[in-house]
């Protein structure tokens, strides 16, 4: 079984000061590359000594080092978010040199560390996988339907209305599309079926 991935509620901060240089790690929740790479421009410091990033958005990644040495800051940043399994995710490590060298891997340990250390006190809430269906039913079968589905977790996203019923548009955690589409059926006597919207 694939282990339950999940994502940030809401922005995080953690800050932390490794010998004489100061790292704050900023994290946020993104659903596209383009708000991830927007809130890394939000966060970035122009007068701090390195904005370091990275994101993933399911199979989408990508990290930058922003001048420190190959490998030691922006891939360090995107294993704290593996590691933490998150998703969904854009962390910004900015740091102020603070005159002591850290050498390569003291740079990836304190990138790393501080990413994974904020992630790691974030308040998070898993990520569901959703679908889409549609059905239509008799104005007679409607508030049965709509509170039945309810109980399933899904939410209405579109309601339409024509001369021999309703149409519509639902959207609920993939787990319960099987038990939807059997309530559905039972619900109407066999007169409505739920077809895909994806």
């Amino acid at each position: 079984m694939i282990p339950m991935l999940h994502t940030l509620v809401a922005m995080a901060c953690h800050g932390e000061d490794i010998r004489k240089s100061r790292f704050l790690a900023q994290a946020a929740p993104v659903e596209t590359p383009q708000q991830a790479l927007a809130f890394v421009q939000a966060v970035s410091d122009a007068s701090a000594t390195h904005n370091c990033w990275a994101y993933r958005i399911g199979q989408d990644y990508r990290f930058n080092d922003d001048g420190e040495p190959g490998g030691t800051a922006g891939r360090p940043i995107l294993q704290a978010i593996e590691g933490q399994g998150m998703d969904r995710v854009a962390v910004v490590v900015t740091r102020w040199y603070g005159g002591i060298k850290l050498g390569a891997g003291g740079l990836a340990r304190a990138y790393g560390g501080t990413a994974a250390e904020c992630l790691r006190l974030a308040e998070r809430v898993p990520i569901i996988a959703m679908a889409r269906l549609g059905v239509h039913c008799d104005f007679a079968d409607l508030a049965r339907m709509k509170a039945r589905l309810k109980e399933l977790g899904a939410d209405i996203e579109q309601e339409s209305f024509d001369a021999n019923g309703v149409t519509l548009h639902l959207r609920l955690p993939q787990v319960q599309l099987a038990k939807a589409r059997l309530r559905i059926v039972d619900i109407s006597r066999g007169r409505s079926e739920a077809y895909s919207l994806e």
